[in-house]
């Protein structure tokens, strides 16, 4: 059944429109975004951080096919693949759909990566064209000096190459020239951050991302008048999926915030429906609002602090959520939901309900699930990825010949079809006793233990006890006056003790360093989404490892 106004296909499939989670999994992301053009006309599509009407969705609509002309005239071809070297801001989402509507392929690039990084992406992506902005022009520069391929053609947003695109004329009669993709074309190519090597990349096709995102609004009631912001970096699938994508099927509007240091003053002026992060984020709303809370504050007052007012769809994931964060926010009223999900899978296995912690809840139904022998989660279905780009060796080893893919989780599923995720694969530790141990589970009851502890790294494979680095919030160490290295520790030991009470003998810190520096997405120990890059640190910190264990044998600890 047509709407009225549905945009015409030059492929000659019809827009059919029946409802985000009936008809859109069969369209192509280009499809999805002509048909939501169509529908959305004037309604506010993408805002910009002074909360300006940066795009509706028909000056989106224009904005990206002229883009697309201006793209293909200039040589990029059906096939091609594009670099995105963008911030959150509304000219990467126009810059992604015009190269979909070119029939190539986008690919988001971490801002924060190195040049190193950039490079070794770039080599294995074989873009034709990068789009960046000014503040990334020399670490793009630097990148290129460092490629072994052809040099790409550079378009800088805000500067004539870009004016020249978004200005271009020759896109009218704009959908006669468009060369639409089809479902099984790769619609983007996601490089993991990187927390077990080189990073590799997922080649995700539109059936991959049009399945993620219906099954996604069948299990979530999403709307056209809710907003959300975007901050996360678009070269992580979860943030694609949650303010790239689904907007595409709701026509829900998208706030972009470019720099996390604006991100609370946005959060207190926007008061978004919808707020995606990972745990972190939550974690710093939580300190900053747990005190007040238990001193009887107004909850409502306290959920306009921080921006949450108005959050009806509230999720977390691309990492473990402690459950006493989930459990804190649903107490104040916000309804904090765990997801779980990969790259692999374009980004969504399972969305948890809100009548428990510690479990990511059941699979979205287009996803098969089981646990092999080894305890590992496998995940089967129309999500996982065709390939890993240009690296069949890799795609072999995580996808086997019946389409199972090996997500590296260590997981249960219990009798409700639930699915409770225990550690990675990779992680385990298994000390020189034999005995196995989740370190994920380790550290999150060092960071349980109080706000001091923001990062813990615990390290114990092969050796006879573990031992941990500790990396302190600086704002609560400075808030509670511990100014000399001597009551800094003594404050950490404190937390360890609390910890170790909740630990097994076995799991228990013996030892810990803390560590002179914050650890951000921007230094050698987090991935851009938090997560701890382990070889980095236990390389980074090796002669601090090997002090903790050579200082002679630990002192007991009695249980």
């Amino acid at each position: 059944m047509l709407t009225s106004n549905a945009a015409p296909n030059p492929n000659g499939r019809p827009f059919a429109y029946r409802g985000p989670h009936l008809a859109a999994r069969h369209l192509t992301v280009a499809e999805a975004f002509l048909s939501q053009v169509a529908r959305g006309g004037t309604y506010p599509a993408i805002l910009d951080e002074q909360l300006g009407v940066a795009l509706t969705w028909r000056g989106y609509g224009k904005a990206a096919q002229n883009v697309s002309a201006g793209l293909r005239a200039a040589g990029l071809g059906r096939g091609d693949t594009v670099g995105l070297l963008l911030s959150n801001r509304p000219e990467f989402h126009i810059a992604d759909i015009a190269v979909l509507l070119a029939g190539s392929t986008p690919i988001s690039l971490y801002p924060t990566a190195a040049a190193e990084q950039l490079a070794e992406i770039l080599d294995n992506a074989g873009c034709r064209f990068i789009i960046t902005e000014p503040a990334y022009e020399d670490k793009l520069e630097a990148a290129l000096g460092l490629m072994d391929c052809g040099a790409p053609q550079i378009v800088v947003v805000g500067r004539d190459s870009w004016m020249m695109l978004l200005t271009n004329r020759s896109a009218q009669p704009t959908l006669a020239a468009i060369s639409m993709p089809e479902q099984s074309d790769t619609a983007t190519v996601i490089y993991t951050s990187g927390t077990t090597g080189a990073p590799k990349g997922v080649e995700l096709t539109h059936r991959n991302i049009m399945t993620t995102i219906t099954e996604i609004t069948r299990r979530i009631p999403l709307r056209r008048d809710m907003r959300s912001i975007s901050f996360l970096p678009m070269a992580h699938i979860a943030e694609r999926i949650s303010t790239h994508y689904i907007p595409l099927i709701t026509g829900a509007t998208i706030v972009c915030c470019g720099d996390m240091a604006h991100l609370v003053p946005l959060l207190q002026q926007v008061q978004p429906e919808i707020l995606f992060s990972p745990p972190r984020l939550w974690e710093k709303l939580m300190a900053a609002t747990a005190p007040a809370y238990q001193r009887g504050a107004d909850p409502d007052t306290l959920r306009r602090n921080i921006g949450c007012s108005r959050v009806e769809i509230a999720l977390t994931g691309a990492a473990p959520c402690p459950p006493r964060v989930l459990d804190y926010f649903r107490t104040l009223g916000v309804p904090l939901r765990e997801t779980y999900g990969m790259s692999e899978n374009a980004g969504a296995v399972s969305i948890a309900d809100l009548d428990g912690a510690g479990c990511v809840g059941k699979p979205l139904p287009h996803n098969e699930v089981r646990v092999d022998e080894d305890g590992e989660l496998l995940v089967r279905g129309p999500s996982v990825m065709a390939r890993y780009r240009r690296r069949p060796d890799a795609t072999s080893a995580v996808i086997d010949d019946q389409g199972w893919l090996r997500t590296g989780d260590i997981a249960r599923i219990d009798n409700t079809g639930r699915i409770w995720i225990v550690d990675r694969k990779k992680d385990l530790i298994i000390n020189s006793s034999g005995k196995n141990m989740s370190p994920a589970n380790i550290e999150a009851r060092l960071r349980e233990a109080g706000p001091l502890i923001e990062h813990a790294c615990v390290i114990g494979d092969g050796r006879p006890y573990n031992v941990a680095l500790i990396a302190v919030d600086d704002s609560v160490r400075q808030a509670l006056g511990h100014d000399t290295a001597d009551s800094l520790h003594a404050a950490v030991q404190e937390h360890v003790d609390q910890a170790n009470s909740r630990l097994s003998r076995v799991e228990t810190i013996r030892r810990f360093a803390v560590v002179p520096c914050s650890w951000t997405p921007d230094s050698d120990e987090l991935t851009p989404t938090f997560k701890l890059k382990r070889r980095s640190i236990q390389k980074k910190y090796a002669d601090v490892i090997e002090a903790l264990y050579s200082a002679g044998p630990a002192d007991s600890m009695p249980r």
